[in-house]
C-alpha cells in the first residue's frame, strides 16, 4: 500500500497535471481573475457586457479577456479602445490594472452576427495575466449559448 501512495505523490508532484489548463508559469504571484456579465441575441445584433475582477492574493498589472464566437461577426463596427480583433470570430481586450479585491470597468461590445444565426456559442477565458498563476481558473473561463430571443444569457 505504502508504494502505490508514493507512487501516486511522485506522479503527483512531478507536474503532471500542476497548473493544467494555467496560463503562463506555474511559479509566479497568484491572481484569482474573474469575469462575469452577460450576453444577449436578437436578429443578429450581440451584446456583450463583462466585468473582469481579481480575488487576489497579488495584484496584476494587466490581463486580456478573450471572447471566440462560433459564427463570424460582420466586419466594418468599432471596438472600444481596448479591444481588438484577433480572427473575424474572436476579440480580445485589456482589462487594465487589477488590484487585489479590485474590479475592471464593464467592457461592453455591441457587435453583428455574420447573417441572422438562430444560436451561437461564446467562450470567455483569460489568454494572459502579466506573469500570474490562477490556480481556479473556473471562474475566468465560460462557454455561453446564446440563443436569438433578446434575452440575457448570465455567465
Amino acid at each position: 500500500m505504502l508504494g502505490v501512495v508514493l507512487a501516486v505523490a511522485v506522479v503527483v508532484g512531478s507536474g503532471a497535471g500542476a497548473g493544467a489548463g494555467a496560463v503562463g508559469p506555474v511559479d509566479g504571484p497568484e491572481a484569482d481573475l474573474s469575469h462575469h456579465g452577460h450576453l444577449f441575441l436578437r436578429d443578429g445584433r450581440l451584446g456583450v457586457r463583462l466585468v473582469s475582477e481579481n480575488h487576489g492574493p497579488a495584484p496584476v498589472a494587466r490581463a486580456t479577456v478573450r471572447i471566440a464566437f462560433s459564427v463570424p461577426m460582420a466586419g466594418g463596427y468599432e471596438l472600444p479602445e481596448a479591444c481588438l480583433w484577433s480572427s473575424d470570430r474572436v476579440v480580445s481586450c485589456r482589462t487594465g490594472e487589477l488590484a487585489v479585491g479590485g474590479r475592471g470597468g464593464e467592457l461592453a461590445l455591441d457587435l453583428w452576427a455574420a447573417g441572422l444565426p438562430e444560436e451561437l456559442t461564446a467562450e470567455i477565458g483569460t489568454p494572459w495575466r502579466d506573469g500570474a498563476v490562477d490556480r481556479n481558473p473556473g471562474n475566468d473561463r465560460h462557454r455561453v449559448l446564446v440563443l436569438d430571443t433578446g434575452d440575457p444569457y448570465v455567465f
